[in-house]
């Protein structure tokens, strides 16, 4: 077999693959076997049908599979042995390609069109000058984040005053009939309601000022009219029997629990960061600080690659693609996509892909490779990260570690990760080629950077 490659111009390509009887005959010889064995013909015992007639009912299917395969094998091969940088998947020539008749065999030949990236040479020094923005955390933040943590680790406590809306009250559901406890009626010993939940404000106010002992008489039908879901979880019954449910029933008021947030005390802060890792209100505030500043680096990460963006592609130049194929190939891949629609975004997806192949000639040059350990770095991160949106910041390592393994067995993560990780890993070589010069600024000031002007407009009209 002959594989040879003609280049086209800079960017383009053609490969050609010559393929011989010699190259597939043993192996098509092995498959008609295969299939005579399998083969199931009225007539014949499985293993049984003569070969001349395994090859001439199904000999012509079996050798196009069996020379497709070869020329794919080889096509590839070639590809990676010669390390081609290429885009897309080769695609047969339109010019050069005949039709393939596989009714004889013989000699035959491939013609693919392969496109090629475009070179790129960078060199970075300390004079590429880049801003790196800081955001800085003030009291606000810290205060805003240290009242979400008393929330998230409060707790319910009795009361003995009248219920509020937000209250949870306990007790005892009787179903009426004629004012008085219909025998055999639905009956609910541990009810719980919480009025700010119900959407009939006379209803809810039945409720308002209620104490323990007092005994309510509503109509959970029209408390939470049009909510199946919750009138049967109130009452302990099927969605199908709540419309037959009566009018009236008792709510006789067994316990009223305040939801009361966490005090700024030890307990909290061993909750929070776990036991003993700071000992009072100040180290608390400072550990509080830190990780929100955490939070914020991706953010100062994200716009220093933006940034990066510009300045390499500026050093890069202008690149030649081969816009031609990357359409057709684009074409062939996307079921939805029209050539309108691809004309519309084909800006983009060149802007895009000359990034991913400055990134690409990044990594080379300064030798930045993805190991198991980075990937499991970077899964841990992203569970933690996870969790704490949830306000569960102290978990064992154990449990992060085994929900960071259950993310790495999902493709489609796993895939993302490691972009994610390598972007990383693109950052922090860039951090230390470039000249930064690190400025804090607000969190106010940061988000500007990312204001549309459509944005800027809807602003300015609210600030009017």
């Amino acid at each position: 077999m002959n594989v040879s490659l003609t280049n086209v111009d800079s960017v383009n390509a053609i490969l050609q693959i010559s393929v011989a009887k010699d190259d597939y005959q043993e192996k098509l010889n092995d498959a008609l076997k295969t299939f005579r064995k399998k083969a199931n013909i009225p007539g014949f015992r499985p293993g049984t049908v003569p070969v001349g007639m395994v090859k001439k009912m199904y000999g012509k299917s079996i050798m196009a599979e069996e020379i497709n395969k070869l020329v794919g094998e080889n096509l590839y091969k070639y590809i990676q042995e010669n390390k081609l940088n290429v885009l897309g998947e080769p695609l047969p020539n339109e010019e050069k390609q005949q039709p393939i008749d596989f009714a004889t065999e013989g000699d035959y030949e491939f013609f693919f069109d392969i496109a090629l990236a475009p070179e790129i040479k960078l060199s970075l020094t300390k004079k590429d000058k880049l801003n790196y923005y800081k955001i800085t955390v003030d009291e606000e933040h810290v205060d805003k984040q240290i009242e979400s943590y008393k929330a998230n680790y409060g707790k319910y406590d009795k009361v003995e005053e009248g219920a509020k809306e937000t209250d949870l009250i306990r007790g005892v559901i009787s179903e009426l009939e004629d004012g008085n406890v219909k025998e055999g009626g639905i009956k609910v010993e541990a009810g719980v309601v919480m009025p700010s939940y119900m959407k009939d404000a006379e209803e809810q106010a039945k409720f308002v000022g209620a104490k323990t002992g007092d005994v309510i008489k509503f109509n959970p039908g029209k408390a939470y009219e049009g909510n199946e879901t919750e009138i049967s979880s109130l009452l302990h019954i099927q969605k199908d029997e709540v419309e037959a449910i009566a009018a009236e029933f008792n709510f006789e008021v067994t316990e009223v629990t305040r939801y009361k947030e966490a005090d700024l005390d030890q307990d909290l802060f061993d909750k929070v960061f776990g036991a003993g890792t700071v000992k009072d209100a100040e180290e608390f505030k400072a550990k509080v600080k830190d990780i929100i500043s955490e939070q914020f680096a991706p953010d100062s990460d994200y716009k220093f690659l933006l940034d990066a963006k510009e300045l390499l592609e500026k050093k890069v130049g202008d690149l030649e693609f081969p816009e031609a194929f990357l359409k057709r190939w684009l074409m062939t891949t996307g079921e939805e996509r029209t050539a309108e629609s691809l004309d519309q975004d084909f800006p983009k997806i060149i802007s895009d892909l000359k990034f991913h192949l400055i990134k690409e000639q990044i990594a080379k040059d300064y030798e930045i490779k993805i190991e198991n350990e980075d990937m499991k770095t970077i899964a841990m991160q992203a569970a933690r990260a996870q969790f704490a949106q949830y306000g569960m910041m102290n978990l064992p390592d154990e449990m992060v570690e085994n929900y960071a393994n259950d993310m790495l067995k999902n493709k489609d993560n796993a895939r993302n990760l490691l972009d994610r990780a390598m972007e990383n890993k693109i950052i922090d070589a860039l951090k230390t080629k470039l000249g930064l010069t690190e400025k804090e600024i607000s969190l106010d000031e940061f988000r500007k950077f990312f204001e549309t002007e459509e944005t800027k407009e809807e602003v300015k009209e609210e600030n009017e």
